[in-house]
């Protein structure tokens, strides 16, 4: 009986041992895969964006009549409150710098 004990006790450590290794390499596999998904959506992510828009040039008469649209929108956002007066003093200075 001794000697049937320790052949069955031998083949637990190794069975034991064996799936003790076989889980942390798929747990490393699975994690080099995660990085490379992840690599992956980031690179394809940074292609699928748009490039930005290209700045076009106004005939004069056109960019006031933009910059006075502008403004008036401005004003119409502080006179709803959704602008304070130093957000719209702060985005006006910009439209008119421009």
């Amino acid at each position: 009986m001794p000697g049937l004990l320790r052949g069955v006790a031998r083949t637990a450590v190794i069975a034991g041992t064996a799936t003790s290794v076989s889980n942390r390499v798929s747990r490393r596999q699975a994690g080099r895969w995660a990085r490379q998904d992840a690599e992956q959506a980031q690179a394809q992510q940074a292609a699928a964006a748009p490039p930005p828009p290209a700045p076009t040039s106004l005939a004069p008469e056109d960019e006031m009549s933009n910059k006075i649209a502008q403004l008036k929108d401005l004003g119409d956002l502080k006179s709803r409150g959704v602008l304070s007066e130093s957000e719209f003093e702060a985005q006006k200075a910009r439209i008119l710098g421009s």
